[in-house]
C-alpha cells in the first residue's frame, strides 16, 4: 500500500516535468488508520450507568494506594528509596514530569517520607497504615478457605481441568488471595488441588478432586440450593436483569431478552466439548461462565480483558467483549481509565456493592484515609527521624513484631502485578467500539 502511494507520487512529479530526488527519511505517506475514530466512551448516555461509573472511579486511588502498601509490605524494614519507586510509575499510573513524592505527600495518614543522613528520600509508611496492613493479612488468612473454594471451582469449569498459574495470578487481587499465593498458599489444599509442570516447564494448578457441591453455580444456589451429589447438566434459569431507569431501548428489545432467557444452556461445570462455536446454546453458555467467575470476586467485577485469558479453557467466544454489551442487562462495561471494567449488575445497588466481604470493607476503610488536607507536610531530616525512631522504641511492640520475609523475586513478581493499573490490554479500544457497534446492529 506505501509503495503504490510512493509510485503515484513520483509519477505526479514526474510528469509535470519536475527533477526529484526522494529521501526516504523525508518522505511521509498520510494515509487513513482502519480503526474508527469514535470511542467506546462516545457510546450512548442512555446506555451508560452513571452509579457504577461512579464505583469504578472510586477505586482508582484506592488502587495506587494499594499498589504502593504492597511494595513497601515486600522491603525488609518497610521503607524504600522515593528514586526506586520510579521504576513503578507505569503501575502507579504517574506520567513524568510529576512527581512521586508530590503524590505519597497527599496521603499523609498513610505515607511518610524523610531524609536519610546523605540527602536521599525514603519513603515509608504510618502506624496506622502497618496496622491496616497486619489488618489484610488476618483478613485475608480468614478468608482463604473460600478463596480456595473460587479458585477450586475454575478448576472444575476448565476444560482440562488445570489453568496456568500465571493467569490466575491475574485474579489474585480480584479472588482475595495473599501476595504470596504461589509460594506458600497454593499448597496449603492439597485436597483440592497440586502444582504441576509441562513438557515447555510451566507451572499448572491441577484439580485433585471433583466436589459434586461445587458444581453447581451462584444461580442455582439462589433458586434451588446446594445438594451435596448435584450433578451438573443442561439449566434453563433466568439471569437477574438490572437496566438504567431511563434506558427505554429494553422495551424494542423485549422479545429477544424474554427468548434468551427461556433457552436452556449447559451448566458451566459440564463437559462443553461437544458444543459449537457461535451457536446459542454456545453463546448462553459463555454468559453462564462469565456469571459465575464475576460472582466469585470480591467486588463483582473484572478486567475485561483478564476474562479474554481464559477464552480457552472456558470454553468462551473469541469475541467476548460483544456478548458482554449484548448482554447489558446482565453485565456492564465501565470504559473508566486505560482499561476496561466489567460489573456483575445484580451485586450492585446505585455505586454500592448490596453484599460486602470483609476485604472489601477492608479496603472501604483504606479508602476514608486517603485525602489530602491543608499544607505540606515537611519532610523529617535524617537528625529528626532518628529521635522520632527513639520515640517509637519507648512505646513500641517488641522487634519481632515488625519482622517481615523477604519473598522470593517470582512471588515479588506476581504479587505486585496490578490487575487495575497494567496498560497491557488484549482489548482495543477501536475493537470494543467494534462490538458495540455489532450489538446495535443486531
Amino acid at each position: 500500500m506505501v509503495n503504490r502511494a510512493i509510485r503515484k507520487f513520483l509519477f505526479f512529479h514526474k510528469s509535470n516535468g519536475a527533477s526529484l530526488i526522494v529521501s526516504p527519511t523525508h518522505l511521509v505517506i498520510h494515509h487513513r488508520s482502519m480503526t474508527t475514530s469514535k470511542r467506546v466512551q462516545d457510546r450512548s448516555e442512555m446506555k451508560r450507568i452513571h452509579d457504577l461509573e461512579i464505583a469504578t472511579e472510586k477505586w482508582k486511588i484506592v488502587s495506587k494506594v494499594l499498589f504502593l502498601m504492597e511494595i513497601l509490605k515486600e522491603e525488609p524494614e518497610q521503607v524504600i528509596p522515593i528514586r526506586s519507586l520510579d521504576q513503578y510509575r507505569r503501575q502507579i499510573n504517574l506520567p513524568k514530569p510529576h512527581k512521586i513524592s508530590d503524590f505519597i505527600q497527599k496521603l499523609p495518614k498513610l505515607f511518610e517520607l524523610y531524609k536519610d543522613r546523605k540527602g536521599v528520600l525514603w519513603c515509608g509508611m504510618t502506624k496506622e497504615a502497618e496496622e491496616l496492613v497486619q489488618e489484610e493479612e488476618r483478613i485475608t488468612e480468614e478468608y482463604s478457605e473460600k478463596a480456595a473454594e473460587h479458585v477450586t471451582r475454575c478448576l472444575m469449569m476448565s476444560v482440562a481441568k488445570r489453568l496456568p498459574l500465571d493467569k490466575i495470578a491475574h485474579f489474585r487481587r480480584d479472588f482475595g488471595l495473599p501476595i504470596d499465593f504461589r509460594k506458600n498458599w497454593i499448597y496449603r489444599y492439597p485436597e483440592h488441588f497440586r502444582v504441576v509442570k509441562n513438557e515447555d516447564d510451566i507451572e499448572f494448578l491441577e484439580l485433585v478432586s471433583w466436589k459434586p457441591s461445587w458444581a453447581i453455580t451462584e444461580l442455582e444456589k439462589k433458586v434451588i440450593g446446594v445438594s451435596e451429589d448435584h450433578q451438573p447438566g443442561l439449566l434453563s434459569l433466568a439471569f437477574p436483569l438490572k437496566f438504567p431507569s431511563n434506558y427505554k431501548k429494553v422495551y424494542r428489545y423485549a422479545g429477544k431478552i424474554d427468548h434468551f432467557q427461556r433457552r436452556s444452556y449447559l451448566s458451566p461445570y459440564a463437559d462443553a466439548h461437544g458444543l459449537t462455536a457461535g451457536s446459542l446454546e454456545f453463546d448462553k453458555r459463555a454468559v453462564a461462565v462469565m456469571h459465575e467467575l464475576l460472582s466469585f470476586t470480591i467486588e463483582k467485577r473484572l478486567v475485561t480483558d483478564h476474562l479474554t485469558h481464559f477464552r480457552r479453557e472456558l470454553v468462551m467466544p473469541q469475541k467476548l467483549m460483544r456478548l458482554l454489551l449484548k448482554h447489558f442487562g446482565i453485565f456492564y462495561v465501565s470504559e473508566r481509565g486505560k482499561r476496561f471494567s466489567v460489573f456483575l449488575n445484580e451485586a450492585y445497588e446505585g455505586s454500592d456493592l448490596i453484599e460486602k466481604c470483609p476485604l472489601v470493607l477492608w479496603k472501604e476503610k483504606v479508602q476514608t484515609l486517603i485525602g489530602y488536607r491543608g499544607r505540606k507536610k515537611k519532610i523529617e531530616t535524617h537528625h529528626d527521624f532518628v529521635e522520632m525512631e527513639a520515640e517509637d522504641l519507648c512505646g513500641s511492640e517488641s522487634e519481632e513484631d515488625n519482622v517481615h520475609m523477604q519473598p522470593k523475586q517470582e512471588d515479588t513478581i506476581c504479587g505486585l502485578e496490578d490487575s487495575a493499573l497494567s496498560d497491557e490490554s488484549e482489548m482495543e479500544i477501536g475493537d470494543i467500539y467494534g462490538a458495540y457497534k455489532a450489538t446495535e446492529a443486531s
